[in-house]
């Protein structure tokens, strides 16, 4: 049963990762067709907004009333940095390719990660940052750099 739950894992992580680059072709040929890279990413939220909300009513999620008026505003602002992710990868999936964009991506999730490991940023759990770890971050850069040649 372990193993079994460990595939599905894995496999869920693959189509979240699979779903980002298609999710950017998508927005970039949108862009391309619209002219506008704020109309883009506009439909582009409305879906996701209508997948959300046909999610909460199939799982019949009640409103978490005092705990969402007790929630600092901090924990509110993640909207803006899926919208920051949605413009970048509408302007750079024509120029730069499906992988270089997927590279960088990566290569700048894995960084901005270990400094949240590193100083427990947001509530993650600390975790060292030793030679392995800077090793990793700088073979993912020389991946980034021979993915574009």
């Amino acid at each position: 049963m372990k193993l079994l739950q460990t595939v599905v894992l894995l496999i869920l992580g693959l189509a979240g990762g699979a779903s980002l680059v298609i999710q950017a072709a998508l927005n970039a040929g949108l862009r391309a067709r619209l002219d506008s890279i704020s109309w883009a990413g506009f439909v582009s939220y409305v879906g996701g907004t209508l997948a959300m909300i046909c999610a909460l009513v199939i799982g019949r999620a009640h409103f978490p009333g005092a705990a969402f008026q007790e929630t600092p505003p901090l924990w509110l602002l993640g909207g803006f940095f899926g919208a920051a992710y949605l413009g970048v990868s509408i302007v750079l999936l024509p120029r730069l390719g499906a992988a270089t964009l997927v590279a960088l991506v990566v290569t700048g999730q894995l960084i901005t990660s270990m400094l949240f490991d590193r100083f427990a940023l947001l509530g993650v759990p600390p975790h060292p940052f030793g030679p392995a770890r800077a090793l990793g971050a700088l073979l993912l850069l020389a991946g980034v750099l021979l993915i574009r040649s």
